[in-house]
């Protein structure tokens, strides 16, 4: 698994070189000094935003408009921002053109941009880098809470169907189920059976699996290590994965000297599957099993969440092993099934006994 995650990080770190490049010089104390306290793709993601905000300060903003690039920009034109100017920056993201694309940002989008602009203008100002934080006067974005996406028992055992047996799925789409057919089973499984996210189901090796003990390791967010766990009904259906299909894809790929032979979810191509592709994949199957919802591999981490506390009441249990480094994001997730615990409660405890027990 280290590998999959140090290549994608190389990436990661390539590009991020490459967009701290397009940002005026004032922003390298930035990226420096968050280096020990954040990700690498944290960083990238910051540097994406500010290179939005920068363009918008060179076209929008009459204090610089005889500027003729974002890297014309130094530290003390951050004092000539105004709150007025980030206000309308923060409309501005609703609807805009960056290099030549048409963009949109609904609230949570728009919160991510403006939290980025507030965070460095943040850095600046506590290092004495300007004479005043006018983002700290800055209303945050309302972000609505949306009902969290889920599938049903019923919707459960459908997509399981579906990926098992192509059961509900056209003809085509059965004939060309066939060859992966036993792949896609076994992580339709694995991603409800264990909540693990995407980009861990993709750096899975052969060599974090252990059968004995139903376990195996993932890579969480940061780069931290976690051992979990899986049932038998998981443990059964990749262990028919590997020793079918999967194998005459390795024995294909020996013969050839080609592909990727420690990834344990492999293409028909014997490269790792990208997160796109079970993307794909698991969308293709939820439109079987539950054709009114938008369902992704989340989707069925949230679904893994919510039986998981529906069975034994407890957040701290679902935090841990949802990999949620605080409570509180999985109790914000979670919070309607508290709601029905709390319910529940309410009924179990009996002041005096039913008047039929008498």
């Amino acid at each position: 698994m280290a590998n999959y995650f140090s290549e994608r990080d190389k990436n990661i770190t390539a590009r991020l070189r490459d967009l701290r490049n397009q940002l005026p010089e004032c922003c390298e104390d930035f990226f420096v000094g968050i280096e020990p306290q954040t990700t690498t793709l944290t960083r990238l993601n910051y540097a994406y935003d500010l290179r939005i905000f920068f363009d918008y300060l060179l076209k929008n903003v009459r204090a610089f408009r005889d500027y003729q690039d974002v890297l014309d920009f130094t530290a003390e034109d951050l004092d000539k921002v105004t709150l007025g100017n980030l206000e309308a920056y923060m409309e501005y993201l609703s609807y805009y053109t960056f290099e030549g694309k048409e963009k949109t940002n609904a609230e949570k989008g728009k919160s991510r941009k403006i939290s980025t602009v507030r965070t460095f203008f943040k850095y600046m100002y506590n290092h004495d880098r300007i004479s005043q934080n006018v983002s700290a006067k800055l209303t945050m974005p309302k972000n609505h809470d949306k009902d969290i996406i889920r599938l049903e028992k019923k919707e459960v055992e459908r997509i399981l169907d579906a990926a098992e047996t192509g059961a509900g799925m056209s003809e085509h789409q059965r004939k060309v189920q066939r060859n992966t057919q036993a792949r896609d089973f076994a992580i339709i499984s694995l991603l409800l059976g264990t909540g693990i996210r995407v980009s861990e189901c993709v750096g899975l090796n052969l060599s974090d699996v252990d059968f004995e003990t139903n376990a195996f390791t993932v890579t969480r967010k940061g780069g931290n290590q976690a051992i979990l766990y899986f049932g038998d009904e998981v443990a059964d259906a990749l262990k028919t994965y590997i020793d079918t299909e999967r194998k005459a894809l390795i024995d294909r790929c020996q013969k050839m000297n080609v592909g990727d032979t420690d990834a344990v979810f492999l293409s028909l191509q014997v490269t790792r599957l990208s997160v796109r592709a079970i993307q794909n994949i698991v969308k293709k199957y939820a439109q079987t099993a539950a054709p009114l919802k938008k369902i992704s591999p989340h989707k069925l981490r949230s679904t893994f969440g919510t039986n998981l506390y529906r069975a034994t009441g407890d957040i701290y249990l679902v935090a841990d092993v949802l990999g949620h480094r605080d409570v509180n994001t999985t109790k914000k997730h979670y919070a309607a099934i508290e709601e029905d615990h709390r319910k529940l409660a309410a009924q179990v405890v009996k002041l005096r006994p039913d008047k039929k027990d008498q």
